[in-house]
């Protein structure tokens, strides 16, 4: 993977790629390479750093999901950024493109999600039950082509698999994610991109914002 043509943004705290579709973002038992590795082995090369390379991983994107990833390059910034994280002060945006016109142009979802680890994947559910938790988003219908429906999602917790559990409980499943109810054929990519990010700056105390480019897949061509 070549990490340079997907860095966004860059300074001395904090390093921002476009991950693609399909990258593992941290190492697990498949043994892939993945984005941290990636992205520790830029840096060493670039800066010719000796030794191991500081990246704080800040927060994660599923496999299938393209889009922002934020990383730190120094202590002092993951710090900083796991809180505004974990204080929900930072606005995520993804862009999901779904088959099923949603019942509402805009709206607000909650449900309580409760994951299983063996299946990896997350069920939905509309009250509180043992072992769940609280999850809820925002979304707004953007424009629909064709048989495909935009939908711009603003999650207001960070629950696992929480957009395509919570959209397809909804009965508007994401394109390419057999996992959650997508009846057709099941690629690498889903058509979930994490669009943006917005907080203050970890050391610079600045607002700002980092925004992904869309794909250029068969999912997203007639929405760039």
């Amino acid at each position: 993977m070549d990490i340079e043509s997907t860095v966004i943004y860059e300074d001395n705290h904090l390093l921002a790629v476009d991950k693609p579709a399909g990258t593992l973002v941290q190492g697990d038992r498949t043994g892939d390479p993945c984005l941290v590795d990636f992205v520790r082995e830029y840096l060493r090369v670039k800066y010719n750093k000796p030794g191991n390379v500081y990246v704080g991983l800040i927060h994660r994107l599923d496999r299938p999901v393209s889009g922002v990833v934020l990383l730190a390059k120094t202590s002092k910034a993951l710090t900083r950024m796991n809180h505004q994280f974990a204080t929900h002060k930072v606005k995520k945006c993804y862009w999901a493109l779904v088959e099923d016109r949603p019942p509402t142009e805009s709206g607000t979802l909650v449900h309580w999600l409760k994951k299983d680890p063996n299946k990896n994947r997350t069920s939905a559910f509309g009250r509180k039950r043992p072992g769940t938790k609280m999850s809820q988003l925002e979304y707004e219908l953007i424009q629909g082509r064709g048989k495909k429906y935009l939908l711009e999602v603003f999650p207001k917790t960070g629950r696992s698999h929480q957009i395509r559990s919570q959209l397809a409980a909804l009965g508007c499943p994401i394109l390419g994610d057999v996992k959650y109810g997508y009846k057709g054929r099941a690629t690498n990519a889903i058509a979930l991109h994490a669009r943006s990010l917005e907080f203050t700056h970890p050391v610079k105390k600045e607002p700002l914002r980092i925004e992904a480019s869309l794909p250029k897949n068969d999912y997203w061509q007639a929405f760039t």
